[in-house]
């Protein structure tokens, strides 16, 4: 046991010589890291067979059935046997409390390209899925931007894009649920069938319900390249009022409605706002390859045009849809301030970023409890007329910019659709069934913590979950949440859900959706801590 003096000394070491320890070890470590991953997803992929797709299913089944027998006083609760540090959730999951399951399914089973869907197993990822399908002249209807996020774990999760605006959440996107319920029975659920009831409550279930085996996603034609023109704006309500148009919240069929859309803003005042289209090459326009580890990191490039005025690039399309990986955002920065310094890039930039996998490995709990104190990383989907609301509050709170926002559709599909709320009648776009809403991604070191100032992250994120229920909005349940078991049901219509537990063998079977996704340590106690020690 560390004597609590020493203790203080090293934090206050590795905070005050944070750049040193990352780019000495962290970087190395977690490339050697990522190396090790990929031999191993290489071997794999030697070994991929979809025609072992339904042995395999098979065998998880049998594993539950044999689970069924055990006396129900000696029975766990089932989760996967996948380790926590391979979740991109911030959050560590006791699953040593929990009765493990593996589910080895990591192949790409089919492409119907007359329906316009491909088939996967859960394990796929986004890395995955891109270098299969952008060859062939297709893409993911909402692509998520971080190479290492699994299919499954955002079916079962939430997920959006650039895209979103037109295609909506991730969980649009999905025609079919293969699971294994928890009496070792294999079921389809879509929208049409008999499971239809099943199919609305598995999104934002986190694993709750069931096991997914695979899933059949929407896919869309695609170009090469996307045109994507970047747009300065002064003044807060301009830009909100620019993105309200753009995305259609206002009328279903704006005059120009862009493929993608996306908003960098930099202070309450300055934002530069990206439209984007499929396109194919064009020699008048220059070619960004904006994902390569030499380039300026994506936010920085934007942040350019701020002082250059609008400006218009071709990117290739996986470069695009992969532009915030490097940097992870805007986090990478707070790591290693110089990361984007051109010496650094061209001699070190092949090193980032570092692999969420790596860092959640090497995360102790006191690791853990130290730096949730210290920083925040939330996406929350909020109403896009309260755009202006929103960014006010965020940067009340944590003091901190850039924040991004992706104009989003929520469609209303009537009472006892799942777990998201339906929009209110008053953000509705007129004469549609969908309202227009918006990620707004908050990442990042707070600028109180930065400044040395006295911080309460439990008070913070409170006050913004707070916000979030009284605008009808929904936080991603990938990050930590603050809320009590009753604020959650505030925030989430559990009445499907809860019927879907009972009537598919969940409860008792696996762990209810708010005891999957709340955070393992006490954020009550360790925040108040923290600010009495501030």
């Amino acid at each position: 046991m560390i004597p609590t003096k020493l203790k203080n000394r090293l934090i206050r070491w590795l905070e005050e010589h944070r750049e040193l320890v990352v780019c000495a070890f962290c970087l190395p470590a977690s490339f050697l890291f990522t190396v090790l991953l990929r031999i191993r997803a290489y071997i794999r992929k030697l070994n991929s067979d979809p025609q072992r797709h339904d042995s395999a299913v098979r065998k998880i089944q049998s594993t539950v059935q044999k689970w069924t027998k055990i006396p129900s006083k000696n029975r766990r609760l089932l989760c996967t046997s996948r380790p926590n540090w391979l979740s991109l959730s911030t959050t560590f999951f006791q699953k040593h409390l929990h009765h493990k399951v593996s589910i080895p399914l990591y192949d790409i089973l089919g492409l119907d390209e007359n329906a316009m869907t491909v088939r996967v197993e859960p394990m796929v990822t986004i890395g995955d899925i891109t270098e299969y399908l952008i060859p062939k002249g297709y893409s993911l209807a909402v692509t998520i931007e971080l190479t290492d996020a699994t299919l499954g774990g955002l079916a079962f999760g939430t997920g959006m894009s650039t895209h979103s605006h037109k295609a909506g959440l991730y969980h649009e996107t999905i025609t079919s649920y293969e699971v294994v319920l928890g009496d070792g029975s294999l079921v389809t659920a879509t929208a049409e069938n008999e499971y239809s009831d099943l199919y609305k409550a598995l999104p934002w279930s986190h694993g709750s319900l069931g096991f997914l085996v695979a899933l059949t996603l929407k896919i869309v034609k695609i170009k090469p390249y996307i045109k994507i023109k970047y747009i300065p704006v002064d003044g807060q309500k301009k830009y909100c009022d620019m993105l309200r148009d753009l995305s259609g919240a206002n009328e279903p069929s704006p005059s120009y409605h862009p493929d993608y859309i996306e908003g960098t803003i930099f202070s309450k005042d300055k934002a530069v706002i990206m439209t984007g289209d499929y396109s194919d090459y064009d020699r008048n326009i220059t070619v960004n390859h904006c994902s390569k580890w030499y380039k300026p990191w994506f936010y920085k490039h934007v942040e350019s045009f701020l002082e250059k005025g609008e400006g218009v690039e071709l990117i290739p399309l996986r470069d695009y849809l992969l532009r915030h990986n490097r940097p992870i955002f805007w986090v990478v920065e707070d790591m290693i301030s110089f990361g984007n310094n051109p010496l650094f890039r061209i001699f070190f930039g092949w090193l980032l970023p570092p692999k969420p996998a790596f860092l959640k490995f090497t995360t102790t709990p006191g690791v853990r409890a130290y730096t949730f104190t210290k920083q925040v990383f939330q996406d929350i989907v909020l109403p896009i007329h309260e755009l202006e609301k929103q960014i006010d509050i965020a940067s009340k709170l944590f003091e901190k910019f850039p924040l991004l926002v992706y104009p989003c559709k929520i469609i209303d599909h009537g009472p006892l659709s799942g777990q998201l709320g339906r929009p209110q009648s008053k953000y509705l776009v007129p004469k549609t069934s969908y309202a227009m809403y918006n990620d707004l991604g908050v990442y990042g070191v707070p600028g109180k913590v930065k400044d040395k100032k006295p911080y309460n992250p439990v008070n913070a994120m409170r006050d913004m979950e707070k916000f979030t229920r009284d605008v009808g909005g929904y936080s991603f349940l990938y990050a930590d949440i603050f809320m009590t078991r009753t604020e959650f049901k505030e925030m989430f219509d559990l009445t499907l859900y809860e019927f879907a537990r009972k009537k598919y063998k969940a409860e008792g079977a696996f762990p209810h959706l708010y005891d999957k996704v709340k955070p393992e340590i006490d954020v009550f106690s360790i925040g108040e801590e923290n600010a009495i020690e501030n």
